[in-house]
């Protein structure tokens, strides 16, 4: 039998290059390009663009909701009871409903006088009003401070009381659950929760309390927040731009329409009666407020959110803490959407178009597409079109939607618009752990219950800042605030920007879309993050 020549079996290009690697990989490439490759990346931008015009559609339907509810819709205080609570002399104190004020705290050293003094400040009655720290702190310094801070409000006649835990089992759930259990709260009627960053004004619960005690049916009164540090830096501007959208937009939008929104964890005061109904908190989830949402929701109850009640806190100002959080933010809903999807489905006490509100608006495309597509399509997809031609992606597609539904994100934040293409560039950035949370959250993979308590700063930056004015080695005293240069190191993002920029460099050699321009931007705002310099004090 004649002997097979291997020349029949490899391409002559193979033998002549064959000790060329650089040329035989680029063969390779040319081989599986056109029946691998190109289709393949084809789906990927089929994909896309479905996602992106599922996000489109979203934006759109909430920028008309919330200029009709603008225009037309009647203030909380016109569509429901609301009559406030007045002071009588006859009665004493009696009409006024005993409210608990929960405080749970985790060695919050820098903040922890702040919202205690804040609690403490509020315009109630003192024999109605009973106020709870949870402190899970683990360091015992912190914690007698805590303690001896909580003694000081109890001496001068507060119901305040310093409650500890033998372990931090179930994180802040466990606490607030743990908290309600006490005998000395049994008969309060509603209570409201405060993260340790946060000081409500002295007349939050004369503007709230009467929204539940007025209407039966509603268990939520959600408090828009507001940033006392937004102008830190131009990572805590980012953040305000991001979380004005939800609140100016999100949050009034599902109030009105559907009486429904996810609790944002803190500012807000329940109904304990709401909170019990529907099974209490659980430790099942990083989001055991989006949670306790949901599952009251489902049971029938009604949510109020006020914007014009604003309650000061702190961003995240450092990179570092912002990641962890936005971890947690986008890995718990994702994990929650696994577990409740089906529930919701079943559920017989809410009508239909709720139930296709939460599960496609406010789970699906809010808490799972608008992270997967703004990664996977501008950080991924695009570009690999970039390294293969045959892959056309339309224009509507890179440029006009991203446009419209970026000028729509932009209305919460006017003061910033300015920063407004810096903003694309950061979120595009974020995005990738966002979805890398959300794969996490959805296949319930390793990290799914990670919590690491966002690190508060509270007044220690500015403090710094005036030590560093007089002092003479302006240094020093920002030095305990600074990392190591390896600790700032984030490999992730610099691989993507290395990624990036050789997409870039190919498509400004060999590329007619002038995507370069794009890319190179993005390159930089990868680079910028991956060395932890994204929250540089301004």
């Amino acid at each position: 039998m004649a002997q097979i020549s291997p020349k029949l079996l490899i391409p002559e290009s193979f033998q002549v290059s064959r000790d060329d690697i650089t040329g035989q990989l680029g063969l390779i490439w040319e081989l599986i390009k056109a029946p691998l490759i190109v289709p393949l990346l084809q789906l990927g931008v089929y994909i896309c663009l479905a996602m992106s015009l599922m996000l489109f559609m979203e934006r759109v339907y909430m920028g008309i909701v919330i200029i009709l509810v603008k225009l037309f819709w009647k203030k909380p205080e016109k569509r429901y009871n609301f009559e406030p609570i007045q002071d009588d002399v006859e009665l004493g104190s009696s009409n006024f409903p005993v409210v608990l004020v929960q405080i749970p705290m985790f060695n919050e050293k820098e903040v922890y006088k702040i919202s205690i003094g804040a609690a403490c400040g509020l315009s109630w009655p003192s024999d109605r009003l009973v106020i709870q720290v949870l402190d899970d702190s683990t360091d015992p310094a912190i914690k007698l401070m805590v303690e001896q801070e909580c003694q000081r409000w109890a001496s001068k006649g507060l119901n305040i009381t310093y409650q500890i835990r033998e372990n931090r089992t179930g994180y802040k759930a466990g606490a607030l659950k743990e908290g309600l259990k006490r005998s000395y709260v049994k008969h309060c009627e509603y209570v409201a929760i405060f993260d340790a960053d946060f000081r409500p004004e002295p007349d939050f619960l004369r503007r709230s309390i009467p929204f539940l005690v007025n209407n039966p049916d509603i268990a939520l009164v959600q408090a828009r927040w507001r940033f006392v540090n937004a102008d830190e830096c131009l990572l805590t501007r980012m953040q305000e731009m991001s979380l004005d959208y939800h609140f100016t937009v999100e949050q009034e939008v599902g109030s009105a329409t559907h009486a429904f929104f996810g609790f944002n964890g803190t500012a807000g005061i329940w109904r304990i009666a709401a909170i019990n109904e529907a099974g209490g908190w659980k430790d099942r989830t990083t989001v055991e407020d989006m949670d306790l949402a949901v599952r009251a929701s489902l049971r029938g109850w009604k949510f109020v959110y006020l914007g014009d009640l604003q309650v000061k806190s702190e961003l995240p100002s450092t990179f570092k803490a912002f990641r962890f959080q936005q971890h947690r933010w986008s890995c718990g809903p994702a994990n929650l959407f696994r577990k409740m999807v089906w529930e919701t489905i079943q559920n017989k006490k809410v009508k239909f178009w709720k139930k296709v509100y939460v599960i496609y608006s406010f789970f699906f495309v809010r808490k799972i597409i608008a992270h997967m597509v703004t990664f996977i399509f501008y950080c991924v997809v695009l570009p690999l079109t970039i390294l293969v031609p045959e892959v056309k992606v339309p224009i509507w597609g890179a440029v006009y939607i991203p446009s419209v539904i970026t000028i729509l994100n932009s209305v919460g934040t006017p003061r910033s618009i300015h920063l407004l293409f810096y903003w694309i560039l950061f979120e595009n950035v974020m995005s990738l752990h966002r979805t890398k949370a959300t794969f996490i959250g959805l296949l319930e993979a390793g990290r799914v219950n990670e919590w690491v308590v966002t690190e508060k700063l509270g007044d220690a930056v500015k403090k710094a800042a005036a030590d560093a004015a007089k002092s003479k080695n302006n240094t020093k005293a920002f030095r305990k605030f600074r990392f190591k240069f390896t600790d700032r190191l984030n490999t992730l993002e610099l691989g993507f920007a290395a990624f990036l920029f050789l997409c870039g460099c190919y498509d400004f050699v060999h590329g007619k879309n002038n995507y370069f321009v794009y890319l190179f931007l993005q390159t930089i705002s990868f680079f910028i993050t991956g060395i932890g310099y994204v929250g540089t004090i301004i």
